[in-house]
């Protein structure tokens, strides 16, 4: 068992004021200026520099003449003291560290650069926005404070899995059970690493990878998932050409953004553990009863850049997409899926 390091959830360094600004601002209602500049400590010039900066970031934020600013949505702050209480036991002795950020460039980068962790520890690292979020292949990811889970956490192997290159199916599976358990429903995968609603997106998985060839496998485990974007942030995605959806638009009350994380590191931990012992198989069936491109007609662009089309048939033992084509069936173990109308 690691050893549990004493205060490990927590905020790491001082909040700037614009995140000060955020919190004061997170519960939706109107306040006045003077009044949050006041509580704050600082000047009303300071304080409308924290607020045109936050509307910058894309966080949506009215200002009403004699009434106040408030956020058009109300939310939670990240919080690691809420996120870390709310971790099952099991899962909660093994985090050597959680920690929440205002901004970091990326939170799979810099993981990455403190290096790995104990055999069966883990490290967790969550931030309110990513002046540097990416997605697979280096594509930008957009996020404003407060509207999604930007979540890294880092494992390490003991030898490298014989399934490692499926390891985003996988974490996809441990997001998915997450929010089952929230009551989320509807969410289906997409080959390789995407959570979709009704082939909008949304979420992704991220998987960083430092290994030799024989000896242990670190690994940083990036999850963005969309909770409350904004009509505008969600327009902006769309015109990028990959349509987006968050939980508020799904759901009733899109659910507490501290549950939703805890919900998705401890599955991940559990997830961690039953990988290294049994692979792949232990998480096929529930893959591909959350298949969204099974049976679909689909192109796929490869890695290297060529092009095939043809009919999705599910994935292999191995985590790759099986395409049955006139030429005959082919298998892709990265690539980029869309869905193609049948010809």
């Amino acid at each position: 068992m690691p050893k549990r390091v004493a205060g490990r959830a927590r905020a790491t360094k001082p909040a700037p004021l614009v995140a000060r600004a955020f919190r004061e601002l997170a519960d939706g209602r109107f306040h006045s200026g003077e009044e949050l500049a006041g509580r704050l400590g600082v000047s009303r010039s300071a304080f409308w520099k924290a607020v045109r900066t936050l509307r910058a970031l894309g966080t949506p934020l009215e200002a009403v003449r004699n009434r106040g600013y408030r956020l058009e949505r109300a939310t939670e702050p990240l919080d690691a003291g809420s996120i870390s209480g709310q971790l099952p036991r099991e899962v909660r002795e093994c985090v050597v560290r959680l920690e929440t950020e205002w901004s970091v460039g990326s939170t799979n980068t810099a993981l990455l650069e403190r290096g790995g962790v104990a055999i069966g520890a883990t490290e967790v690292l969550l931030t309110e926005y990513q002046t540097a979020g990416r997605g697979r292949r280096g594509r930008s990811w957009l996020a404003p404070p407060g509207g999604a889970i930007c979540l890294s956490l880092s494992w390490t192997f003991r030898e490298v899995p014989p399934d490692l290159g499926a390891l985003g199916l996988v974490i996809g599976v441990c997001a998915l059970r997450a929010l089952e358990a929230l009551d989320v429903r509807n969410v289906a995968l997409k080959w390789p690493n995407d959570l979709v609603i009704d082939a909008r997106k949304l979420g992704g998985v991220l998987i960083d990878l430092r290994a030799e060839s024989a000896g242990p496998a670190y690994v940083v485990i990036g999850i963005g998932l969309n909770i409350a974007l904004g009509e505008q942030v969600l327009s902006k995605i769309a015109q990028l050409g990959a349509p987006a959806v968050d939980l508020a638009s799904v759901c009733s009350a899109a659910p507490s953004r501290n549950a939703v994380a805890a919900g998705l590191v401890g599955e991940c931990v559990r997830g961690l553990r039953e990988f290294e012992r049994r692979g792949l198989k232990a998480f096929g069936d529930a893959w591909r009863n959350a298949d969204t491109l099974r049976g679909r007609a689909v192109e796929v662009r490869a890695a290297e850049g060529s092009t095939a089309r043809g009919f999705a048939r599910g994935i292999d033992l191995h985590g790759a997409l099986i395409l049955e084509t006139p030429a005959g069936v082919q298998r892709f173990i990265s690539g980029d899926v869309s869905v193609r109308a049948v010809e």
